[in-house]
């Protein structure tokens, strides 16, 4: 066993009990592959730093595999990146099913409650 500490361990200890620092709990995914017959194992958690502009968010990751394990850092520019691109493809969806569901309702023949003529009042 090494006497140094590696990057993972160093950072995950940095601000593992900091005041300013909250945590998830660690969350485990097995992935099976049917056909195959392989399964890899995933602990992931993350640790947010509350700083002046907001939280920064780091994110552990543990990966054990048949042949490997690995760890990974996936530091704040990261996890920014993939939060905005889960957000961005949460908008494209509701956009495209948006735009199906009013095709669907022109070719049933429906319109559209902008169009439709307001009532007239009386009064």
């Amino acid at each position: 066993m090494s006497d140094t500490i590696d990057h993972f361990d160093r950072l995950l200890g940095a601000l593992h009990g900091l005041p300013d620092v909250v945590s998830t709990r660690q969350a485990t995914v097995r992935s099976l592959t049917p056909l195959v017959g392989t399964s890899e194992t995933f602990i992931v958690q993350t640790y947010r730093q509350q700083t002046d502009k907001g939280g920064r968010d780091t994110i552990f990751v543990e990966y054990i595999g048949r042949d490997r394990s690995l760890r990974l850092v996936l530091p704040s520019g990261v996890a920014d990146v993939i939060a905005r691109q889960r957000d961005q493809l949460g908008s494209l969806n509701r956009r495209k099913t948006a735009k199906r569901i009013a095709q669907e309702r022109k070719d049933r023949g429906e319109v559209p409650a902008f169009r439709k003529p307001k009532p007239v009042r009386e009064g």
